[in-house]
């Protein structure tokens, strides 16, 4: 099983890569095509701004170590945990990965041009997803997001993952409230009436 630790260290590099790729490629084309932006910062200084930046800040910075890793023995800055640095898990982290991508290009299929990131307040969607995977949970894009983020803690079991780890869910958890106000205030009673039936995460 020596091949497998290199094999997820090239995987990581790979797999970071083209999620960069295909997200930026996905939100040029829904620009050309629709004449706005999906992805919303909100106003800056406030709490989603803040969200969104945190959120930058850390995927960029998984993106460099994973591609800087596949020349530099990074490893010992970064905190691994010899512990849990064995071929099951790190196998069972690439297995999550691959689980949440796939989730993530389902849901963003599912909602379509209803497809936003961050809260939109001038073209919103006039839709409230409540039917498919809304109908089992009100946030199932940000589950499948943490499903990611714990893929890649388990892939590169190291204090490094773990902050990336504790600092998604934090930002996830705190955006879905967020978010949660945003669509009461939108949609009102039917919201509620939704909210009432659909739990948030699971």
């Amino acid at each position: 099983m020596d091949f497998i630790e290199p094999a997820v260290r090239v995987f990581l590099g790979i797999f970071f890569l083209m999620i960069g790729l295909q997200f930026a490629a996905r939100t040029l084309g829904l620009y050309a095509r629709l004449g706005f932006s999906q992805i919303n910062y909100g106003r800056p200084g406030a709490a989603t701004w803040w969200h969104r930046q945190t959120f930058n800040l850390f995927r960029s910075a998984i993106l460099v170590v994973c591609l800087a890793r596949l020349g530099l023995d990074l490893d010992p800055w970064l905190g691994v945990f010899p512990a849990l640095y064995h071929w099951p898990v790190l196998v069972t982290g690439v297995i999550l990965l691959l689980a949440s991508f796939t989730a993530v290009n389902y849901l963003q299929a599912y909602m379509h041009e209803d497809w936003r990131s961050g809260i939109d307040g001038r073209h919103g969607s006039g839709n409230l997803l409540t039917g498919g995977p809304f109908g089992r949970c009100r946030h199932p894009m940000f589950v499948s997001v943490m499903l990611g983020q714990l893929g890649f803690f388990l892939a590169l079991p190291s204090a490094f993952s773990l902050v990336c780890l504790m600092a998604g869910v934090l930002v996830i958890v705190r955006q879905a409230r967020e978010e949660e106000k945003a669509l009461a205030r939108r949609f009102g009673d039917r919201y509620e009436d939704y909210r009432s039936r659909v739990p948030r995460w699971f």
